[in-house]
């Protein structure tokens, strides 16, 4: 069973907790093991195996226990029986946007609203905004709610797709049958959300490799198999296809099946204006019909009168034309940075110590790393005040003595209220070495006030930066409404960094505003907002969204050394 379902299971088990008004410490405790879990690079059977799930910081020995029983029979007894105690999926209803487990109760109890269907019939017919307490404000963020869940209904989040893609690569690779091997279409262009994974073989073996395919260990059914596609379903539901290509036509065949569907209509509109054709096995001249390019992309491009274009730009968002010109962007890589500059420890909401995150970042080779956990308005996160901040301002010290080549720095996350205010006064703000400021409260209020709340705050001259600017939640929270032009225009004015979120399930801001900031002159910090040292790992996404959204080394702040980043941190 992989991690994902373990975390699913988890977390239902929490959600059904809080319907039954169990304790919060209870249901909090398999929420946040759910987190951990979710969020693991290792697969969790194999640190059962190498350590024992109590080694996993939030696993105690009752929640082991029972994960235990799952991995073992694939069955959690006390899932079952919770299930039995709850109707039909309050737990599904529990993940639209604007509904908790309190509301999912209330909707059962007044309306006998059982499944998502229901609450989508409910809502047509005005029927949520005539209970108690709700209104029509309410039923409108619900509505709101449930066209997000409908969009993103069925699609995964990139760190559950490329772990899967990796593996099945791996898998695929280990005998020596293919000669290259890709991803392809949206999970090669890093797209936030895949429907589903495209992998590419080049391979003179084609019946061995589809044999290989069709015997992956996590294999449900199999769709199709045949000498150049197969397809199969995995036992998690997700379906994976296979296409298998000679190798003098493998660069032809990544192209064409890594798309975007409207860069690949535009890029043949050109061909065809210069005599040739183009498809998965080559770049043909029609007079003749011969292949004048097919072995790499490259090539392709090349012939084509163009540069090679990185994945990640094949939109159709100006791209061709700028390949064409000699004017693609040099795009920021994942070597380039320098530092996370969003981290919280266990002294707020995170779960690792500030030593774990330091082991880690130097691990990952950072020069630097910035602690920021909550200010102490968001009391659900635990947040520090003034005492709580100097006291890990004084173990941040003694850590940074035994350092060579890297530095702790000390900030903070702030909360913006309704006004543009933060947590702290100026004298104060004046000693932290980042400061951090976002929204956490007031979501569905109105464009003009949040907007106006996230400016009040940029004018502060102590906050550097504004994270996860819209405040979305992919699959679950849309953004909140803002005038996104705005808050590029004051970040650029007051020098404010925005955040690129690389949190998979946030990915705030996407790669058209990150573009528009860019072209605004608006600095971005990509950042994990790592609650766990193992939520480092996610700056390859953000990673990955900086370059969909054309961002260079010079537009991403933490790619600059500590004494360059110290300077622009000077308003």
């Amino acid at each position: 069973m992989d991690n994902k379902k373990v975390a699913d299971v988890l977390d239902d088990i929490g959600d059904m907790l809080e319907i039954m008004d169990q304790s919060r410490f209870r249901y909090l405790a398999y929420h946040r093991a759910s987190q951990v879990i979710r969020s693991m690079p290792r697969d969790l059977e194999e640190v059962r195996r190498d350590e024992g799930l109590t080694s996993i910081k939030g696993i105690g020995s009752g929640i082991a226990e029972k994960l235990n029983e799952l991995l073992d029979t694939g069955q959690m007894s006390y899932f079952e029986e919770l299930k039995k105690s709850l109707p039909g999926s309050l737990t599904e209803i529990v993940h639209i946007q604007g509904i908790g487990p309190k509301k999912a109760k209330i909707f059962y109890e007044k309306l006998g609203i059982e499944t998502i269907d229901q609450l989508e019939e409910a809502v047509a017919v005005g029927k949520i905004q005539e209970l108690p307490g709700m209104g029509v404000k309410t039923e409108e963020n619900i509505e709101r709610g449930l066209e997000v869940y409908r969009g993103y209904e069925g699609r995964l989040l990139l760190n559950q797709a490329i772990p899967i893609a990796e593996h099945i690569i791996d898998y695929l690779n280990r005998d020596g049958l293919v000669d290259n091997i890709s991803t392809a279409g949206s999970l090669r262009r890093w797209q936030e959300t895949i429907g589903d994974i495209d992998v590419l073989a080049s391979t003179r073996r084609h019946s061995e490799v589809a044999d290989k395919f069709c015997t992956y260990p996590e294999t449900s059914s199999v769709l199709a198999k045949g000498d150049t596609k197969c397809s199969i379903l995995l036992h998690s539901g997700l379906q994976i296809d296979l296409r298998m290509i000679d190798p003098e036509h493998y660069g032809a065949a990544l192209q064409y099946f890594t798309g975007s569907k409207a860069h690949n209509i535009h890029l043949r509109e050109i061909v065809k204006k210069k005599g040739l054709k183009l498809n998965e096995y080559g770049l043909f001249r029609i007079k003749d019909d011969m292949n004048i390019a097919a072995k790499t992309e490259e090539d392709i491009y090349k012939a084509l009168g163009m540069t090679l274009m990185e994945p990640e730009l094949r939109e159709d968002k100006g791209e061709i034309e700028a390949a064409i010109d000699g004017s693609l962007p040099h795009l920021v890589k994942l070597v380039d940075i320098k530092g996370d500059l969003h981290i919280h420890t266990k002294a707020s909401d995170g779960q690792s110590s500030l030593e774990e995150i330091a082991d880690n970042c130097q691990e990952l080779g950072y020069e630097y790393a910035c602690i920021t956990d909550h200010a102490f308005d968001l009391k659900v996160a635990h947040g520090l005040d003034v005492k709580r901040f100097e006291d890990q301002w004084k173990e941040i010290d003694e850590l940074n003595k035994a350092f060579d080549d890297f530095t702790l720095l000390k900030g903070v996350e702030l909360n913006i209220d309704n006004k543009g205010g933060v947590d702290f006064d100026d004298d104060f703000l004046g000693r932290y070495d980042v400061v951090l400021a976002s929204i956490h409260m007031g979501f569905g209020q109105s464009k003009d006030q949040i907007t106006d709340r996230i400016i009040a705050a940029m004018e502060n001259p102590h906050i550097d930066m504004v994270c996860h600017p819209t405040g979305r939640i992919l699959g679950r929270r849309p953004p909140y409404s803002i005038n996104m032009d705005k808050i590029i225009e004051a970040a650029s004015r007051t020098r404010t960094f925005l955040e690129l979120n690389a949190f998979p399930d946030r990915l705030d801001l996407s790669d058209d505003q990150l573009r528009a900031a860019k072209q605004a002159g608006s600095k971005i910090a990509i950042n994990t907002d790592a609650h766990h040292f193992y939520h480092l790992a996610y700056m390859r996404y953000g990673l990955h969204t900086a370059k969909r959204g054309w961002l260079e080394k010079e537009d991403v702040v933490n790619t600059f050394t500590l004494e360059k980043l110290k300077k622009l941190l000077v308003k």
